[in-house]
């Protein structure tokens, strides 16, 4: 059966610095589609992210590209197992010189904390009970 993915693309002011700042949230590299202007970072099994070179990136828009330390272009939200996978993943992103941001949200049902990787891409983690799911 085919599922639908999801390519977030964002452009990186150092790729190397925000290869190592991924894996070290324990995601991997896709080789296949990575060299010195793009890394392809595997999210899941259907999500990953396109790290691109600031010049690389430009080849594929018309567009100015924002400094995403001083604007927000996009909100990229990724699901948790439970609310201490929430935490263990935004510490760690911290640890790695990512910056907290925006105040935690504890709903009761719901749990969310995010943070700004090294270029200021803001990543939200989310847990959501389940059973409020299928109410």
């Amino acid at each position: 059966m085919y599922q639908q993915m999801i390519f977030v693309n964002l452009p990186v002011t150092d790729l190397d610095a925000s290869k190592r700042f991924f894996t070290g949230l324990g995601y991997s590299i896709n080789p296949q589609f990575s060299d010195e202007n793009a890394a392809s970072v595997v999210i899941s099994d259907t999500i990953v992210a396109m790290l691109l070179t600031k010049p690389f990136y430009a080849t594929f828009t018309d567009k100015e590209i924002v400094d995403a330390t001083k604007s927000s272009e996009v909100l990229v939200a990724l699901s948790a197992e439970s609310r201490e996978k929430v935490d263990e993943l935004v510490d760690r992103a911290l640890s790695l010189g990512g910056t907290s941001t925006g105040k935690t949200q504890d709903l009761g049902f719901m749990y969310g904390r995010s943070f700004d990787d090294l270029d200021g891409h803001t990543w939200e983690v989310i847990w959501m009970d389940p059973s409020a799911i299928e109410s």
